[in-house]
């Protein structure tokens, strides 16, 4: 009876981690397409502006 109950607690905990992995590999994509986007933003922003003076 311990023995399953180990193991019902081991999967879970693997469960979990891989959960937890898959936020964190979710945020930081997200994070990287954000600063790539506002890069570009950015510097077409500073292009626009050199086209007036």
């Amino acid at each position: 009876m311990m023995n399953s109950l180990g193991a019902e607690s081991s999967e879970l905990l693997h469960h979990l981690l891989l959960d937890r992995a898959l936020k964190v590999v979710i945020v930081v994509a997200a994070l990287c397409i954000l600063a790539l986007g506002m890069t570009v933003i950015w510097r077409r922003a500073g292009r626009s502006k050199k086209r007036l003076d």
